[in-house]
């Protein structure tokens, strides 16, 4: 029988359930689990490196022990501020074991940004790397911090590796830090030597209780603490793992190219890794070299990413030197897929790769295109099983028609708890289970959604409502730009304007006249960016994301400097 709310579970194929039965576990249980099951097996491979799954559970249980022994208590908050290497799945696990909440910290945040979150997390445990003591400790005393675990990178590779990286890391960062163990201050690899694995088995929760605090990216505006329970992250583990229904278990090996330290490298790489018995083959960073050479020795099967590695990857001069064919699947996320990206990243590596959508408060994925049936080009796809969706008028809970545009918003079990201390912000968001997600979309007669484009970059301008979105999917097309970010700009007679920032593909060079040819030919005339600047690349996030609240700062510090000289 035709279900006419729910037009996508006509295109779901057999394999792909409408309903999961959910593991009432906890994520730290997985790994318990994929320990006992595969102990042998091969768990991570980080720079030569390689981890079995019993290796790394017993890792997590020394270092769960060593937050107990250092007073942890339940619920009590542990920042983990580290690159992808082992020591953060170890880390994240132990933290989990010890029946803490885990924080995620970007590596790269500043001292201001850090000090907000540590003192906004009210964290007591930090994790961090050798070269990021100066900065920990700048903030510590602005914190409720009480302890400082410090780990080297070289802490995890192999000999002869382990004595050259000191050298590389002084050339690269021109600094050497020495840290003395203190009673608050503490060495991983002590740690590693002298804990045990006797750590207090903690009862926990797994609907209530919190496994995560994930900030949001803090794109537009000052980030907040998302509260993610062990069932949110446990279930749109499963959802994954059923939407990839061609994936065998204990089988794939997963390219662990996205930082864990943001939500959707943490949920599609590290812990539908763990929960699945799955290699993962770590990178401390994108680098599209280094990443061609790594799926060309190590065959990965499974890549999530978003739009900025694939493009990094297609736009590499030597990438036809390179053997790509082991990779099967891959969801991007995180920004809008370029059809020509797409289209051309299949062919190269004779894999699928198709474009998903979330957000931190979901888990974060909550929609994505079939993987191997049917998809809708420029469309995020159909939502995931036990996941609903609606596009609701602006500020309301009113359904608007099929195909008209209006508020995305979502319902399901890897919905958050509610933002940390921010319950005002909570009731905005969340009103009747439905999370309101603040992006503009519409959905199709078939139940295919379409983010046509976030809310607050929407440029109004002499009365005309653009989204962005849809003139970068144009410049997109354009053979000779690389990266394309779209933003309005104050204007004295249109309120707003359009303004373009173009990235060109490498050796080639554009022009403003040629480009407005160009956009005459697919853009209605008010939509047309007036003003355009030509960059060689453009601020992002650790994951890629644009930064436009950078970019649009920038302009309006040229608008103000240009009236004063005036």
């Amino acid at each position: 029988m035709k279900d006419y709310n729910r037009p996508w579970f006509d295109h779901y194929p057999p394999e792909i359930p409408k309903s999961i039965v959910y593991d009432e576990k906890t994520l730290h249980d997985y790994l318990l689990e994929s320990g006992k099951k595969y102990g042998e097996k091969k768990a991570l491979y980080f720079m030569g490196k390689n981890i079995t799954y019993g290796e790394l559970v017993s890792e997590a249980k020394k270092m769960a022990k060593f937050f107990q022994d250092k007073g942890l208590k339940k619920g009590d908050r542990v920042a983990v501020m580290l690159p992808n290497c082992p020591q953060g799945v170890i880390a994240y696990y132990g933290a989990l074991l010890a029946g803490g909440t885990v924080v995620q910290v970007n590596p790269l945040y500043t001292e201001r940004e850090l000090s907000y979150q540590l003192k906004d997390a009210g964290a007591t445990f930090i994790i961090c790397l050798d070269i990021l003591v100066p900065r920990v400790s700048a903030v510590r005393e602005d914190t409720g911090l009480e302890h400082v675990i410090v780990t080297r990178v070289a802490d995890y590779l192999p000999f002869p590796k382990n004595l050259i990286y000191p050298f590389i890391q002084k050339k690269e960062y021109n600094m050497v830090i020495k840290v003395e163990e203190t009673d608050d201050t503490h060495l991983w690899k002590t740690i590693m030597n002298t804990s045990t694995e006797a750590y207090e088995i903690i009862e926990v929760n797994p609907n209530e209780d919190l496994a995560l605090l994930q900030y949001t990216g803090g794109t537009t505006g000052r980030p907040k603490g998302v509260m993610l329970t062990h069932t949110n992250l446990v279930a749109n583990g499963q959802m994954v793992d059923a939407w990839m229904y061609k994936l065998e278990e204990a089988n794939e090996v997963v390219l662990a190219a996205l930082p864990f330290f943001h939500v959707y490298g943490m949920t599609t790489v590290m812990n539908l890794s763990i929960m699945s018995g799955y290699k993962m083959l770590i990178l401390p960073k994108f680098d599209a070299e280094e990443t061609l050479k790594t799926i060309e020795k190590m065959k990965p099967t499974i890549f999530p990413g978003a739009p900025t590695m694939y493009i990094g990857l297609l736009n590499h001069p030597n990438i036809e030197k390179y053997d790509l064919s082991s990779i099967q699947a891959c969801i991007s996320g995180s920004a809008s897929l370029p059809l020509d990206v797409q289209n051309k990243f299949e062919e190269v590596t004779g894999g699928r790769l198709v474009e998903g959508y979330g957000l931190t408060e979901s888990s974060p994925v909550t929609h994505a295109n079939l993987v191997w049936d049917k998809r809708v080009n420029g469309s995020i796809g159909l939502p995931w099983p036990d996941t609903d969706a609606k596009i609701f008028k602006k500020g309301t809970l009113e359904e608007v028609a099929v195909g008209e545009v209006g508020e995305i918003a979502v319902k399901g079990p890897q919905i958050m708890k509610g933002y940390w201390n921010l319950e005002e912000e909570t009731n905005k968001t969340l009103k009747d289970g439905w999370l309101l997600t603040g992006d503009v979309g519409r959905m199709d007669e078939n139940g295919f959604f379409y983010v046509v484009d976030r809310k607050s970059d929407m440029i109004i301008a002499g009365g005309f409502n653009i989204y962005p979105r849809e003139v970068e999917e144009v410049l997109f097309e354009h053979e000779g730009i690389q990266e394309a970010a779209v933003i309005g700009v104050p204007d004295d007679y249109r309120g707003e304007t359009v303004k373009a920032y173009i990235v060109p593909k490498q050796g080639l060079t554009l022009d403003k006249k040629q480009l407005n040819r160009y956009c005459r030919k697919h853009l209605a005339a008010y939509k047309i960016p007036r003003i355009y600047e030509f960059r060689e690349e453009l601020p992002k996030t650790i994951i890629g994301k644009v930064l436009k609240r950078d970019l649009i700062a920038e302009s309006v510090a040229e608008k103000t400097a240009q009236k004063e000289a005036n």
